[in-house]
């Protein structure tokens, strides 16, 4: 196994997503990632006051900016990706902002006409607590927002919405450090992106950021073949996680119960009914996200609720 260090520099970074990209690292199955990533909007110098505009790595970003991709050698469409969280460690600071943008929880809040608010965060990823501007403290649960693995069609596709058949802007806090991500194969050495480093994040990111910051991965790449699932799921500290994702929220929902009880159907070989009765009693869903035009949901069966 290899451990292979991947900076980001303007030669490294990417703000889509596309099968055509060529890899800027080719990594064997089973290999070690230290990936460095910047900031979702790819800050250049961190903020001195809250909003300050530094200069960023795309002048015209059109969405996250993210690492990669990363080519993993023999990857093929059919294929399920194993990304596991070795270790995830922020950068010194942060940023947080809200009421930026016209969405329907500005509108539903009545901020569509508000100055956008700013949180400047200093991080102390060896005690682990972030400290506001504003004298707030909060305990830190670094996570990556966007893993994620080009699109089967080609072409430029955006980074903002998250995608059942690619992963991306995912935004599950329960990605920390411990987790495994398991995500489709769309293309040939898969190309993986990692990248919009939150130091901490509530369920459902309702401001439409986390603590947005520069971060430091360590992941164990592999290609899988025996997993219960087709669809994007992970095993976590909390347990395991399916995933939903779509613009009507029902249909995300749906999507995320339909995986779940697809797995306790193996897990315990129950039929699907009896998974749906057994489901009622130990499965949490969670709005993952609201923030990305297409809603998030995540089904969680937390480990040793059932026996």
């Amino acid at each position: 196994m290899a451990t292979h260090r991947l900076p980001a520099t303007a030669d490294t970074t990417v703000d889509v997503f596309s099968r055509d990209h060529g890899p800027v690292l080719t990594v064997e199955p089973g290999d070690r990632l230290i990936v460095e990533s910047l900031d979702a909007s790819g800050h250049l110098h961190r903020q001195t006051y809250p909003g300050e505009d530094q200069p960023k790595m795309f002048a015209d970003k059109r969405g996250h900016c993210l690492t990669g991709p990363i080519a993993v050698r023999g990857a093929r469409p059919g294929d399920m990706l194993s990304l596991e969280m070795v270790d995830l460690s922020p950068g010194s600071w942060g940023w947080t902002s809200a009421a930026a943008a016209d969405t329907p929880v500005t509108r539903r809040l009545g901020l569509t006409d508000a100055s956008p608010a700013w949180l400047l965060w200093e991080l102390d990823a060896q005690t682990g607590i972030g400290t506001t501007d504003r004298g707030f403290t909060r305990a830190l649960a670094p996570f990556l927002g966007v893993v994620g693995v080009a699109p089967l069609t080609p072409g430029e596709h955006s980074t903002i919405p998250p995608r059942a058949d690619a992963g991306g802007n995912i935004d599950c806090r329960e990605l920390v450090a411990g987790a495994t991500l398991f995500l489709p194969v769309n293309v040939e050495d898969a190309l993986l992106y990692l990248g919009d480093g939150h130091a901490a994040q509530g369920d459902g990111e309702v401001g439409g950021t986390a603590i947005e910051c520069p971060m430091t991965s360590e992941i164990v790449v592999d290609l899988v073949s025996d997993r219960v699932l087709p669809s994007i799921h992970a095993e976590t500290p909390s347990g395991r996680i399916t995933f939903g994702f779509d613009a009507d929220l029902n249909v995300a929902m749906g999507e995320a119960l339909d995986a779940m009880v697809g797995w306790m159907q193996r897990l315990f070989e129950l039929d699907k009914a009896t998974a749906l009765a057994l489901a009622s009693t130990c499965v949490d869903l969670r709005i993952t996200q609201i923030a990305n035009q297409t809603w998030g949901v995540h089904a969680v069966l937390a480990d040793g609720t059932i026996t």
